[in-house]
């Protein structure tokens, strides 16, 4: 989404600008030569990771072959750092100049990673205001073009058709409770059944599970089997628009979902052995991003064993029903969304690249 935005953006200062991309459809419907699809990257998890090498591997020596062939301006990377930082060293030794949007979240683990990103990087964008001073105090100037989900986000929240979202699902009169289980078909296995199991102690409610199309509907079937629960596929925005109160797994959906101002509960169950590996190695007090951002506990976060049906029920009722608590969180995605920097960060980004690339 924030790669195909950049490349609209990009195109708008330079017309004549062409991309060949690893990424998905939306980048694909912004002028994109697709050479590899998303869903053959998705791999989140240390024992995921380890499983997968071989592929992983194999994908790495592929992505420098064509890179090379193509011989690019520039090579812009966007997140996903155990694939690109590699990238970004490979084009750094073969004189491609190395553009990061959005960048890895070093300041969580392996700070040791910013000596890298300061050799071989040559503009880094960051979407977290925190970042640059991060950078700073590790020597390195970063740029802080806002955060993109803004552009996304801002025009939905002014676009939305309440009625008319009922209408097409055919969703009965009562408050919306959305669970975002994850976009990976590992996650959504992990949490979506715990999720949806609430929605007998919440008759009042209609439970509607944000899925993505590209995902098998079997992934989806632990949310099959009650009456109150509904599976609405690539309509996620238009689904936290209308809801009253969410259930997120811990990501960038819990961004989204504050900038919505939908009271919301983070979740989060991984493997146990990837859960073992990560308590060691990350440093940072809070795994949401809202948490993050503005350093203090906003969000309730039930992660591992935590993630029981109680702790789950006792959360959601507090979200729906105490009026102390969703004036509170109001006023905290409030100060979220200033902090975040407003509109127009895609053409800040592209601004930045255009002109970096032009001297």
């Amino acid at each position: 989404m924030h790669a195909a935005n950049l490349m609209k953006a990009i195109t708008q200062k330079d017309p004549q600008a062409e991309f060949r991309v690893w990424g998905g459809d939306r980048m694909r419907e912004a002028g994109g030569e697709v050479v590899k699809h998303i869903r053959e990257l998705a791999f989140m998890g240390f024992w995921e990771v380890i499983a997968n090498l071989r592929t992983i591997l194999g994908l790495i020596r592929y992505a420098k072959r064509d890179l090379l062939s193509y011989n690019p301006d520039a090579l812009i990377l966007v997140d996903y750092p155990g694939f690109n930082l590699r990238m970004a060293e490979f084009a750094h030794a073969n004189a491609i100049p190395v553009l990061y949007y959005i960048s890895p979240q070093v300041w969580a683990w392996k700070q040791s990673r910013v000596k890298k990103i300061r050799k071989v990087v040559d503009e880094m964008l960051v979407i977290l205001p925190f970042e640059q001073d991060f950078y700073r105090r590790h020597g390195m100037e970063v740029s802080f073009p806002g955060h993109p989900l803004l552009d996304e986000v801002i025009p939905k929240k002014k676009a939305n058709d309440y009625a008319a979202f009922r209408k097409k699902h055919l969703l009965p009169d009562k408050p919306i409770v959305a669970l975002l289980p994850g976009s990976r078909k590992q996650e959504i296995k992990r949490m979506l059944k715990s999720m949806a199991a609430l929605a007998p102690d919440f008759p009042e409610c209609h439970f509607v599970v944000a899925g993505l199309s590209s995902h098998d509907p079997t992934t989806y079937d632990a949310c099959r089997h009650y009456d109150n629960v509904s599976l609405v596929s690539d309509e996620t925005y238009a689904l936290l628009a209308n809801a009253e109160a969410a259930l997120v797994a811990s990501g960038t959906a819990t961004l989204e979902t504050a900038l919505f101002g939908v009271p919301q509960v983070v979740c989060y169950k991984a493997n146990p052995l990837s859960y073992l590996i990560a308590r060691q190695l990350i440093r940072v007090p809070y795994i949401s991003l809202v948490n993050l951002i503005m350093d203090k506990p906003v969000l309730r976060e039930i992660i591992q064993r935590d993630f029981t049906h109680e702790e789950l029920r006792k959360q959601l009722r507090q979200l729906l029903y105490d009026k102390n608590r969703r004036a509170e969180l109001a006023r905290d995605y409030a100060a979220l969304e200033a902090r975040l920097g407003g509109e127009g960060a895609s053409a800040e980004a592209a601004r930045i690249i255009v002109e970096k690339l032009r001297t």
